[in-house]
């Protein structure tokens, strides 16, 4: 009976550990790196091994009977990684020799290692087997407590004869019908624990989908924020728009009716100059249609690209005599120069590099009303998707109005000048510069802006050699 009551005891112990250590991991250990819980797991095991045999049964002086073995059951059943179930073994065999180092704790220790390497053998069983916990349970604690009795056997200090005879018929039983209670009673800690482990994981997981959708709610609400505004700009380009058409358009009307009025009574002169008139109109309104017409087939992706021989060299001719008029009637200087080391010849397309050019210029007449516009043509060598290459850069500098920082961003977007006001006081749709931007891409190159409210600007766009 007195193995029975120390037993019991030995089990209530146990429990007691077992419950601090529940207590120590949710409040402390739970939040530790996977590492530090492996070790605190080994060190508890350890420990409630040690306070087993504090309190085991002394048959003598030197022989300790206790469940110090049942720490390692768990362990193969919570962590069944070799290694660790090893360190737990020896560990708590060790700890045997606090009590004075004999041949009955060298016996100790050597069954507690040997019952660690048998543990670390069957956590590849536990890891691998498609059973039941219960019957993982089961097997372990009859294997444990069959070796535990073998070693006591073969290496105890307690004659065999005596130890099959006398103790283990109460010592076996009563060790594997305790290591099943004190199993049971782990196994609904661990159930506790791994539900508190699944609550957090699924707090964790509701948090991050609130804060997602909290992300993905400010993205929507910018969206309909751009599509308010895109839809503004629109409208905006409409009303410009429409100002735009009816402007050359009532010109045509208007002219052409007082010719068909007049009978004879306008002169050569006067009809030649009014036919003059309607023909800029027309030549304006053509201007409008065919940047709407060009956005929207870049936009479709239906805009061709016809790549050939370009003049370089005749670019500067052309230019000037399209310009010079312009020039002369602004009272502004302008000049376009050609560096030496330009290519004469470059393989693009000539109508929409024109196109660009054009638009770039146009841009800096209308918006400079004192000093220079000038256009140079130059090479430069640029860092491009990790390689250098040569580029051919038509740089288009006026001395105008400028363009202010935080105006930079918006100023190659579709239906977007820098100011609303500016429609108004220059006209235009502000359609040139998105179209140019996309002329420059589709043609290999880019644009770029350098400029400051009041001081000018200078766009250069960027052709591959």
């Amino acid at each position: 009976m007195e193995y029975l009551k120390i037993f019991f005891v030995n089990t209530s112990l146990l429990i007691t550990v077992s419950y601090l250590a529940n207590l120590l991991y949710k409040h402390v250990i739970s939040h530790a790196p996977e590492q530090a819980k492996k070790i605190s797991w080994v060190a508890l095991a350890i420990f409630a091994g040690w306070v087993s045999s504090v309190f085991g049964y002394r048959l003598d002086e030197n022989v300790i009977f206790d469940l110090r073995f049942v720490p390692l059951i768990v362990s193969t059943l919570a962590f069944p990684q070799p290694f660790l179930l090893i360190l737990v073994g020896v560990g708590t065999g060790l700890t045997r020799l606090t009590f004075g180092i004999n041949e009955a704790a060298v016996a100790g220790v050597l069954n507690l290692s040997i019952l660690g390497f048998v543990c670390a053998g069957l956590s590849f069983w536990v890891r691998r087997s498609v059973s039941s916990i219960v019957n993982k349970g089961l097997t372990i604690i009859l294997v444990v407590n069959l070796f535990n009795a073998l070693n006591i056997i073969a290496f105890g200090v307690i004659p065999a004869r005596d130890y099959i005879t006398d103790i283990m018929p109460v010592t076996f039983p009563a060790g594997l019908i305790l290591s099943m209670v004190f199993a049971l009673i782990i196994r609904d800690f661990q159930l506790e624990l791994l539900r508190n482990s699944q609550i957090q994981r699924a707090n964790k997981l509701l948090s991050e989908q609130t804060e997602e959708l909290h992300k993905n709610k400010i993205v929507l609400e910018e969206r309909a924020k751009q599509l308010t505004l895109a839809s503004q700009y629109k409208s905006e380009f409409l009303a410009n728009m429409s100002h735009e058409l009816r402007t050359p358009l009532n010109s045509i009307i208007n002219l052409s009716q007082l010719i068909e009025e007049s009978d004879a009574s306008l002169s050569m002169e006067e009809t030649s100059q009014y036919g003059g008139m309607i023909r800029r109109s027309g030549e304006d309104l053509m201007l409008l249609i065919n940047d709407i017409l060009d956005l929207s087939k870049v936009e479709a992706g239906r805009l061709d690209i016809v790549k050939e021989e370009l003049n370089v060299s005749e670019i500067p001719e052309l230019l000037a005599m399209q310009f010079e008029v312009a020039a002369l009637q602004k009272g502004l200087d302008f000049r376009i120069t050609l560096d030496e080391d330009v290519p004469p010849t470059l393989h693009s397309d000539p109508q929409r590099v024109q196109q660009i050019l054009r638009n770039l210029l146009s841009n800096a007449f209308k918006f400079t009303s004192l000093g220079s516009v000038s256009l140079n043509i130059r090479m430069e060598e640029r860092r491009q998707r990790e390689s250098r290459q040569n580029w051919v850069v038509f740089d288009v500098q006026d001395t105008g109005i400028g363009i202010a920082p935080e105006k930079h961003a918006i100023i190659f977007e579709a239906f977007r000048q820098a100011d609303a006001t500016i429609s108004r006081k220059y006209g235009g749709t502000g359609l040139g510069l998105s179209i140019s931007h996309d002329l420059a891409r589709l043609l290999g190159g880019f644009i770029t802006m350098q400029s400051q409210e009041g001081e000018g600007s200078k766009f250069s766009l960027y052709l591959p050699l």
